[in-house]
Parts: C-alpha cells; sequence; structure tokens
C-alpha cells in the first residue's frame, strides 16, 4: 500500500470500530481488492488533483450545499464505499420490509388504528407525536400508497452488524448526490470503476416517475406530475431540478398552482393545466395554509381538500412524518411482526424510551454514557453525544428530558463503521452511515442498488450529516455476475424519459453505463 496509508491501521485500531475496507490485519477486504490495486499506484499529487477535479465539477454543475450561510461544493471523497452482492441483498430485503411495514401503519393509524385497539402501541404515543396530522384523518390516498420515497438510514456497529438508525418517509432528500456522485466517480477513479461489476444507480428517475404515474387519481389515463419546490433558497433545491429534469416533468411553486373543484391546476403560458400527481418537497406544515400555517406562501390553499376528494395524489402523503418521529421508530420492529408476521431483517439500534419511568432514571444516571435525541429532530440537530457534551450541557440536557420525557430518546453511542477519506497528506478512517433511497408504486418496493454514505469529515466524529460539516462517498454495490438481468420498466416512463435533455455526459461515461447495464 502506498504512504497515504501510513499509520491508518494505528487510527482504525484507536477507533474501535469496523472497517469496510481493511480487515483486522490492515488485509484489504475482497470486496476492495480492485479499489485498494488503484489506490496503490496514485500519489498524493494524484489523489488531490483528481479530488480538486471533482469538487470543481461539483461547483460548477451547482452540486451545492449551504454549510455556515457559504455556499459550498458538496465533498465527495475519492474512496468509494463498496458493499458486496450477499451484503447488499440482505440490506434490500430488510429497507423494503420496514417499508412495508410503514406502509400498513400510517394506513392503520390514519384509519381503524388497529394496532392501537390490538394493544402494540400506546394511543399516545400516535396522538401526540409533533406530525400526526389529523386533518388527514380518516381518508385513503389516491392510488393507495403513502410511502412512495424513502430513505432509510443504516449503519454497522462495531461488530460488522447492519442496524437502522432511522426512518425517514416524509420528505427524504439526498438521491441527487447518489447520482452525481456516480458521474464524478467514474472520471475521480476510473482504474477500479472500469474493472468492477457495479450495479448502476441512474434507473432511479425511472422509477420514481414510473410510480407516481402509477398512483395518479382513478380514471386518469395519461396522469401530468408535477416536483412542488419551497423555491431557490432551499437547501435542496439542485436536487428538486435535477429529479425534474431527468423525469421530465415541471418544477413548480406554490404559486404556481391552484386549486379549484377539488381539482389542481398549474399555470403556464399556455394557460391553466390539470396536475395530477404532485411530488412535494417542502413539509406539510406549510404545504396548505387552509390547513395548517396561515402564514406559509410556499404551498397552495386547497391541496389537502383536493387530495381529500381524490382530485389530485400527494407523494409522499401528508402525515407520513409520525412514522418519522424517533419514538415510533422504537416500535417499528413490533409493527413488522404485527403487520407483516415477520421478523426483522435489519435490527434496530436499542433504544431508550424516555416516558418510560424506568428507562428515564436510568438514562439520567448514565448521561455522559449515551447519545440522546429528540423524536422530531433531523439533520443531527439536538442530539447531545454525552462523552463529547460538557458538564454544563448535560445540565441543560437533563432539565429538558424532565420537562418533556416524550420528546427524547436515548441510545448507546455506536462505532459507527469506517471508510478511508483522504485529509491533508494521507488516509484516515472516518465514521460512515448509509441511506438507500426505496421507490414504492403499491404494488413492489424496489431499492436504488447503493444509496448515500454519508462520511464524518472530522477524525473521531459520528456526525455525518451535510449541514454538520459532513461529506459523502461513492456506494458502489457489486453485481452477483457480470451481466445484470434488464430491468423492465413501463414503456410510458421510458417514452418521458426519451422526450427530455438530461445532465451532459461524455461519451465514455455513457458508453461505460450501458457497458455495464448490459
Amino acid at each position: 500500500m502506498s504512504d497515504l496509508f501510513q499509520d491508518y491501521s494505528e487510527a482504525a485500531a484507536r477507533s474501535g470500530a469496523y472497517d469496510e475496507m481493511f480487515a483486522p490485519g490492515h488485509v484489504a477486504r475482497k470486496s476492495y481488492g480492485q479499489v485498494s490495486g488503484a489506490l496503490r499506484e496514485l500519489s498524493l499529487a494524484d489523489v488531490t488533483a483528481r479530488a480538486d477535479s471533482m469538487a470543481r465539477t461539483f461547483l460548477d454543475r451547482g452540486v451545492t450545499f449551504d454549510y455556515a450561510g457559504e455556499e459550498r461544493p458538496f465533498p465527495l471523497d475519492i474512496v468509494p464505499r463498496v458493499i458486496p452482492a450477499d451484503e447488499w441483498d440482505v440490506l434490500e430485503r430488510g429497507v423494503a420490509q420496514r417499508v412495508k411495514a410503514l406502509e400498513a401503519f400510517l394506513n392503520d393509524v390514519y384509519g381503524r388504528m388497529a394496532v392501537v385497539t390490538d394493544g402494540v402501541i400506546p394511543r399516545q404515543l400516535v396522538t401526540t407525536s409533533a406530525h400526526f396530522h389529523r386533518a388527514v384523518h380518516g381518508f385513503e390516498p389516491s392510488g393507495g400508497v403513502r410511502v412512495h420515497v424513502s430513505g432509510i438510514d443504516v449503519v454497522r456497529d462495531a461488530a460488522g452488524t447492519f442496524r437502522v438508525l432511522e426512518d425517514n418517509v416524509r420528505v427524504p432528500s439526498g438521491v441527487s448526490y447518489v447520482l452525481e456522485n456516480r458521474r464524478a466517480m467514474a472520471k475521480g477513479l476510473p482504474e477500479a470503476f472500469g474493472q468492477q461489476h457495479i450495479r448502476p444507480v441512474e434507473e432511479y428517475p425511472r422509477r420514481l416517475l414510473s410510480a407516481l404515474r402509477k398512483t395518479a387519481p382513478a380514471g386518469v389515463d395519461d396522469p401530468t406530475v408535477v416536483v412542488l419546490t419551497p423555491g431557490v433558497f432551499n437547501s435542496a433545491y439542485f436536487e428538486h431540478t435535477l429529479l425534474a429534469g431527468l423525469m421530465g416533468v415541471e418544477l413548480v411553486e406554490g404559486r404556481d398552482l391552484i386549486c379549484r373543484g377539488n381539482r389542481v391546476y398549474m399555470r403556464t403560458t399556455a394557460g391553466e393545466q390539470r396536475v395530477d400527481v404532485i411530488y412535494k418537497r417542502i413539509d406539510d406544515d406549510f404545504l396548505d395554509p387552509l390547513q395548517f400555517r396561515s402564514d406559509s406562501m410556499l404551498g397552495c390553499p386547497g391541496l389537502v381538500n383536493a387530495a381529500r376528494a381524490g382530485g389530485v395524489t400527494i407523494a409522499n402523503a401528508v402525515g407520513n412524518g409520525v412514522a418519522d418521529d424517533k419514538l415510533v421508530y422504537s416500535y417499528v420492529p413490533d409493527l413488522i411482526r404485527y403487520y407483516l408476521h415477520e421478523e426483522p431483517i435489519i435490527a434496530n439500534v436499542d433504544t431508550f424510551r424516555l416516558e418510560e419511568k424506568e428507562a428515564r432514571e436510568h438514562v439520567l444516571d448514565r448521561l455522559d454514557e449515551l447519545v440522546v435525541k429528540p423524536v422530531d429532530g433531523s439533520g443531527g440537530k439536538g442530539l447531545v453525544i454525552g462523552p463529547d457534551a460538557s458538564k454544563e450541557e448535560l445540565d441543560a440536557l437533563r432539565k429538558r428530558v424532565i420537562a418533556d420525557p416524550r420528546g427524547w430518546i436515548a441510545q448507546p453511542v455506536l462505532q459507527l463503521s469506517t471508510v478511508p477519506t483522504l485529509s491533508g497528506d494521507k488516509f484516515g478512517p472516518r465514521h460512515v452511515d448509509l441511506r438507500p433511497f426505496a421507490v414504492n408504486d403499491g404494488d413492489d418496493v424496489w431499492v436504488l442498488p447503493g444509496g448515500l454514505t454519508r462520511v464524518a469529515l472530522k477524525e473521531g466524529s459520528l456526525i455525518v450529516n451535510s449541514s454538520q460539516g459532513g461529506g459523502s462517498k461513492d456506494t458502489w454495490v457489486l453485481a452477483n455476475s457480470p451481466q445484470m438481468p434488464a430491468e423492465v420498466i413501463p414503456r410510458q416512463s421510458v417514452t418521458v424519459r426519451e422526450q427530455v435533455s438530461v445532465w451532459p455526459v461524455e461519451s465514455n461515461w455513457r458508453d461505460r453505463q450501458t457497458e455495464q447495464q448490459q
């Protein structure tokens, strides 16, 4: 191994985490054979030049994020995260299982609430959730799907076992980085990329469009789909524009829509055009000022009534946030057993429910040893890592937990798995997580091969969120065989996809992707 990995084994041993690339003894794992060989031939100057080139490409293409008020290119590390086919098979089945259980749960709690009647979860757990919306209780969404898109965050613990960290079925984001990372890595590390049989990711926009069209209101033969964005100042605006362009649909803001007669229309230069499916990328609270925040300028009055009347499909469904509640998360293994009559394929992280007196007392005695999270937090905001917190922070946390025990959960500190990451003049182990994305069309849950690997760029840090200074890695899922079967995609989505222009790509990239799919 090159000098770039000098002292790596010692740093990995200090972290005590499972290393994705190296087995004990600093031996590259079989799945990383091609990556290890390619990196061995590179100098620091080579690696730095390629990293700078990828950063410039991201900046030119607008693949940026807001960090401390400054727009920066999203950090992409040159070492990919590689997942063998057999490990991905487990993840794929586990994610699909979880999405099916959450879909059944949401249908139930906004309907009969049998899960409460049967004593699986307490009623108060649901009704006290900040994202349980009574405004949408009692009606079935058009198309029968609530969780069209999901992002299930997965981590690997010190023993190498995958565990689900949290569920995202409200407005999951980050898939644009998956698509852009793959494009950049084909040029960033071509020596390894060209020698591996890596499952492609560019199928996602077509899968998403197909699912959205399939769940349109009944009686609509050629549904019109739009992507609803809060606007250019949203941190995920690049993703909104990318997905709209790749699907060949309109990108709209709330001011572009109008509701009349429980139908939704968008204003165009040719007049009003009916909208059948809205892929919303705004929070529920801002969607409809008649039902939620009356001061919202981001949504459109009447959307909820139109959805209730069956005049439009909203994806993801309004009210899904109750399934993102981290206290509900602790019950998901029970929900899988209840709705699917199966054992969970991927286990949860051990979780203390602080609304339970015994668990709360236990956690309050060990605050300096645990991670404490707000149940409605996102992006790493609000969580407190006990071993890294000051006495003042722990004292303030104690008061907040005692005042609102329903609002918090606690978990042990997991040493997330590590992957070599460029830091200064060498590679060091940095902690990562994984967000696989799944698309649900009502009949099948398709999981994107790979997902977004987020990496904590600071040594020893467990916070991988980009808003907290984290970066990402391309995720390579290895195929079982060189020839992967062609996916069968409904003709309608393929037709639309061929009518739009997509990102500019060089011929060698397109040829390589075509070769892989064949």
